[in-house]
């Protein structure tokens, strides 16, 4: 009577999938051993047909696979992975924008805890605030996007039902999910906007599960540069969370990020994390 709910950018989905040596045998091996009932996919950067060949073994085992790719080629995309039979499926929030980029998708699953909502979320990365275009448009379109998402959010809230939305969220909420906070104060996913567009959030029916379950910790991070010794020195940010409804909040009792053991045993930059629901 538990489910388990995983949350991973996948940073390209035949990548992850093809990412092989001999000791790293990518994402496919990952599902195989992993004890996820439902995997909330982002950047897939891949069509339908090509996600679909690429995880052909998997789906092949019984996983069900729902997704929206970006009408931009090779950018974005969410889904869910489940071994459970998906319900209805909807993409997109209601927004004519941000609809048709691979951000957002949700679907209805019946599960041993009742009626759940599971949804996929790739959030806009944006910029920093300065006057280069390409910087102001990234700042303003994330902007777009947090004001049209949080008015879905405040309805998805309150569903008479379970709901979670998994994601890159690519927000660090507070200054324990960056562990050089102090020299990212003016990057984007720290900015004071975005922190408080996550806390209004968290006073307004949405549970961030991890930091609940573990208050008083740094991180764990989800993300690391591939550059430099960002891993090694796990100088990261934990941008991917999951938000649960009041009543699947009260329902964790584990989350756990799988960080891969070494360097070279990645198949993303981000580390799958998972939350288990009983």
């Amino acid at each position: 009577m538990s489910l388990t709910i995983t949350t991973v950018n996948v940073n390209g989905i035949r990548a992850a999938v093809k990412h092989r040596s001999e000791r790293n045998h990518g994402l496919l091996a990952w599902l195989d051993e992993s004890e996820s009932d439902i995997v909330l996919m982002q950047e897939i950067r891949a069509e339908e047909d090509q996600a679909r060949e690429a995880l052909a073994p998997a789906l092949y085992d019984g996983w069900e696979l729902a997704m929206s790719a970006s009408v931009v080629k090779g950018h974005a995309g969410v889904g869910v992975l489940s071994r459970l039979p998906l319900g209805k499926v909807r993409v997109g929030f209601g927004s004519d924008e941000f609809d048709p980029t691979g951000r957002f998708i949700e679907a209805d699953v019946t599960t041993d805890l009742g009626p759940t909502t599971v949804a996929s979320l790739y959030l806009p990365k944006g910029a920093a605030q300065t006057t280069a275009d390409k910087d102001v448009a990234k700042f303003d379109e994330k902007v777009r996007f947090l004001d049209a998402f949080g008015a879905h959010l405040g309805t998805l809230a309150r569903r008479r039902r379970h709901v979670v939305v998994g994601g890159d969220w690519n927000i660090a909420p507070a200054e324990p999910d960056i562990k050089n906070w102090k020299g990212n104060l003016k990057s984007p996913g720290f900015l004071p906007h975005e922190r408080a567009w996550v806390a209004d959030l968290l006073g307004a029916g949405w549970s961030d599960v991890a930091r609940d379950l573990a208050p008083d910790s740094d991180g764990p991070y989800t993300w690391w540069s591939w550059r430099g010794k960002a891993f090694d020195n796990d100088s990261g940010w934990r941008i991917d969370y999951q938000l649960a409804n009041r009543s699947l909040a009260a329902r964790a009792v584990k989350s756990t990020v799988h960080r891969a053991g070494a360097y070279d045993l990645r198949w993303s930059d981000h580390a799958p994390m998972s939350v288990v629901y009983d």
